[in-house]
C-alpha cells in the first residue's frame, strides 16, 4: 500500500506501522447517516453513544431513516432515546439540510476537503472535527488530519515528545510535523489513534 511506503519514512510512524495491521479507508454511501451518528457521539462514551445510536435505529425499525422520517419524529421522542435537547435539535438540522442544501455523496466527492468542511459546518451542531471525521471514514479521504482530536494530540505529545505547555508553539509543531505526512495524513491519524488505544502505558 502507498501509505506504508511513505509513511514508513518516518522513524516514529514505521515502529507503529510494524506492530499494526494494515487498513484501507472505504468509501460510502450514507453521508446523513453518519452525521447522526457522530452528533450523538459527542462528548460521549463509546458505549453509551452506540446505546443511544441503536435506539434511534429502533425507532424506524432498526433501519437507517430517510431525512423525511426524522423531520417528521417528535421532539419529545427523539429526546426520549436519551439526546439533549440541543442534540435532537441538531439531528433534525442534519435532516433539514439534508433536503434543502444536498447532502448526496456524489455531491461532496466533487468538493475538495476545506469545502466539504464549509459545506458541513453550515448546519448547527456540525464543527470541523464532525466534517474531518466524516472526510475519513465516509468519503475516504486520504489527507485529513484531525488537529484538534484530543487523541491524536496527546499521542503525538508522547511519540514525538512534544512540549504541550505552550498551546500555540504545540499547534504549530503538530501542524509542521503532519505536513511531513502528506499526502497520507488520514492513515497517519489511524495510526496514532489505534497506538493509543493500544499503548501499554496509557
Amino acid at each position: 500500500m502507498d501509505y506504508i511506503a511513505h509513511l514508513g519514512k518516518n522513524k516514529k510512524l514505521k515502529k507503529l506501522i510494524d506492530q499494526q495491521e494494515l487498513f484501507r479507508l472505504r468509501k460510502r454511501k450514507d453521508i446523513y447517516p453518519h452525521l447522526y451518528g457522530s452528533i450523538m457521539s459527542q462528548q460521549l462514551s463509546t458505549r453509551v453513544a452506540e446505546t443511544i445510536h441503536k435506539r434511534f435505529l429502533d425507532l424506524y425499525g432498526g433501519k437507517s431513516p430517510t431525512p423525511e422520517k426524522v423531520l417528521a419524529t417528535p421532539h419529545d421522542q427523539l429526546r426520549a432515546i436519551g439526546l439533549s435537547g440541543a442534540k435532537a435539535n441538531y439531528v433534525l438540522n442534519v435532516a433539514r439540510f439534508a433536503l434543502d442544501q444536498g447532502l448526496d455523496h456524489k455531491q461532496l466527492n466533487k468538493m475538495s476537503n476545506e469545502e466539504v468542511i464549509a459545506h458541513l459546518t453550515l448546519i448547527k451542531g456540525v464543527g470541523r472535527w464532525t466534517a474531518e471525521m466524516l472526510l475519513m471514514f465516509t468519503l475516504g479521504r486520504e489527507d485529513v488530519f484531525a488537529l484538534d482530536d484530543l487523541g491524536i494530540r496527546n499521542a503525538m505529545i508522547k511519540l514525538y515528545k512534544l512540549d504541550h505547555s505552550d498551546k500555540i508553539k504545540l499547534k504549530e509543531d503538530l501542524v509542521r510535523i503532519s505536513q511531513k505526512w502528506s499526502p497520507y495524513r488520514t492513515y497517519a491519524c489511524l495510526l496514532l489513534w489505534h497506538w493509543k488505544d493500544n499503548s501499554p502505558e496509557k
